[in-house]
């Protein structure tokens, strides 16, 4: 049995809240752009601000992560960018088939889709390394200005690189903190919610169970990647893991002690409500000094879960570690590759919509075919709900956009210092209005990339709007087509695996419920550790439940056994977590 689904419009264009870390990305991509495109302009070479900008533009990656990993995963980044930056200028230097290059830029998107897909780099994600090696497949080249060009991105990756560490030498823990204070907040959110309703279930409890579900998994999973190589090293990583557990304790406390108290008399459920608000009080000051840079603060925890901290039930005392039995690194990305994998046909629709988009600009005589293909690219995401969405905010943004650049060209005529200026400006609007929605990012995305082709060669104002636009269009149309027609039905099959997984994890969790109170450090490890397969695959149903809901054209999802599913879940990982923090944990 399959039914399609209806395709939202107002929530598409719907503004949220910014992300708490806007500015961080905006502020970095702008020094990294600012110091080569000046030098540039010095040396009267702004021809070659496609190449640097290639290198610069890793900026905005990875600054979620804590410094120990963002060293690594923005060198990869980096050696990505520059890879795929050679193989698009080499396939332009010796191929001059217009409809070929096409083809060779969408396959390269493709790749870029899965691999950031499959890597969890999270944003900006494949769009753009998409977008820069897209546009540097049709640039006139020849074989002997490869290398300059090459190493010309790889020097102003190696500067974006030392831009996104230098915040290090301030605020060393400052990524670990702002995670751990999300968990907070998150935590604080679900205990208002849970006292709010006075031990009921409606359906905001769920949701804000999940959320901090899901906000104390990341926590976690960021923490486990902070080396703990010296003893000052160790206790601040120490404190942080201190007050996840206090967040991670919300979920056993909260609900149980509330619903406990639902048939009582009026004063004792009363009682039990201000303290969970005033736990939510506590956690959420908490928060607000985490994010402010301030000491620590001292954090009271039950034996059981000082035990598991303190490593005592290894044979190397050290800080928490990851649950055995999870692959993580390179073996992750090769399990999420693999044969069967729902990333694959995600893949083929970016390959498949970018050629033919590609190929309907050349079509219709629009001279930047490659704009098609990274507006067709930028539309796909994890569902064709989500694609939908994408493709109407795109649509929109660009029209938008291209209203602004029509109002800043007096201001571009007055010379190349003011062009430097005005692409800076609109790198700082793309970052603090993307995350508020896509379409208000792409206003000021929009008049950047016409810029970047500005200072490479100069092309009628009217001409580059009608091209933007058309193949905006034309990218749009043929993309939503594709994504249509190749559904995704491994999106379903998904789910099953997922709910296997829970399942396992929860009868794991079951058997050491009835088990008896942890009385060991071993037992504090097992439980720990059964808590955290548990939450992870919690989070990973729901993320393959909300995929799957959003392709338009699926077989009916076995809602009922995902309910179900979750129910169970959550109710073990609240025992889970109760088993840890007893006794009732002090402030």
């Amino acid at each position: 049995m399959v039914r399609a689904r209806p395709l939202p419009v107002r929530s598409a264009v719907r503004l949220r809240r910014p992300v708490d870390i806007w500015h961080k990305p905006a502020l970095s991509a702008v020094v990294a752009l600012a110091i080569p495109d000046l030098t540039l302009w010095a040396l009267g070479r702004l021809d070659l601000v496609l190449y640097t900008s290639a290198g610069a533009m890793c900026a905005l990656y990875a600054h979620g992560l804590p410094y120990a990993a963002r060293v690594r995963t923005l060198a990869w980044v980096v050696l990505g960018m520059v890879a795929s930056l050679g193989v698009a200028l080499t396939a332009a230097s010796l191929i001059t088939s217009t409809a070929l290059l096409v083809v060779c830029a969408s396959l390269v998107a493709a790749v870029h889709k899965v691999v950031c897909e499959a890597t969890r780099i999270g944003p900006p994600g494949n769009i753009i390394l998409t977008f820069i090696a897209a546009s540097a497949f049709f640039v006139p080249q020849h074989p002997g200005q490869v290398p300059l060009h090459m190493a010309l991105a790889l020097g102003a990756g190696v500067l974006a690189w030392l831009v996104c560490m230098a915040p290090a030498l301030i605020r060393p823990q400052g990524p670990e903190r702002i995670v751990v204070a999300r968990a907070l907040e998150a935590a604080a959110g679900l205990l208002r919610t849970e006292a709010g309703t006075g031990g009921g279930q409606p359906a905001g409890v769920p949701h804000a169970r999940h959320a901090t579900a899901a906000a104390v998994n990341a926590a976690w999973n960021t923490l486990f990647l902070v080396p703990v190589r010296t003893p000052a090293r160790a206790a601040a990583r120490a404190g942080l893991e201190r007050l996840l557990v206090r967040a991670e304790s919300a979920l056993g406390d909260t609900g149980h002690a509330i619903e406990a108290s639902a048939g009582a008399e009026a004063e004792p459920r009363n009682t039990r409500i201000a303290e969970a608000g005033a736990e939510a009080d506590r956690l959420g000051g908490w928060a607000c000094e985490l994010r402010s840079g301030r000491q620590l603060p001292e954090v009271a925890l039950s034996a059981a879960q000082a035990e598991e901290l303190a490593g005592v039930a290894a044979e190397e005392p050290g800080p928490r570690r990851p649950a055995p039995g999870h692959p993580r690194g390179v073996r992750a990305v090769l399990a999420r590759l693999a044969p069967g994998s729902p990333l694959l046909p995600i893949g083929a629709r970016v390959a498949a919509g970018c050629v033919l988009a590609g190929w309907a600009s050349m079509a219709v005589g629009v001279g930047h075919p490659y704009w098609a293909v990274v507006t067709a690219a930028s539309i796909y995401q994890a569902n064709t709900t989500l694609s939908w969405q994408r493709a109407l905010q795109r649509t929109l943004g660009n029209l938008l956009g291209l209203l602004l650049y029509s109002a800043l060209l007096p201001l571009m005529h007055l010379g190349p210092l003011a062009m430097i200026a005005l692409a800076l400006a609109c790198q700082l609007g793309t970052e603090a209005g993307i995350t508020r929605n896509y379409w208000l990012g792409s206003v000021c995305v929009t008049p950047m990339a016409l810029l970047l082709t500005e200072f490479g060669s100069p092309v009628p104002a009217t001409t580059l709007i009608a091209d933007r636009w058309i193949d905006t269009v034309v990218g749009v149309a043929v993309g939503l087509a594709c994504c249509v027609l190749v559904t995704n039905r491994r999106a379903a099959d998904r789910i099953e695996v997922a709910l296997e997984r829970v399942a396992a994890a929860e009868a794991v969790a079951f058997g050491l419920l009835v088990t008896g109170p942890a009385t060991r450090a071993d037992d504090a490890r097992d439980i720990g550790w059964a808590r955290d397969r548990l939450a992870g695959c919690l989070v990973e149903l729901r993320e393959a439940v909300e995929v799957a809901a959003g392709e338009w054209w699926q077989r009916a999802l076995p809602e009922e056994r995902i309910a179900h599913a979750e129910q169970r879940g959550h109710r073990a990982l609240a025992g889970l977590v109760r088993r840890l923090s007893a006794p009732a944990l002090a402030a």
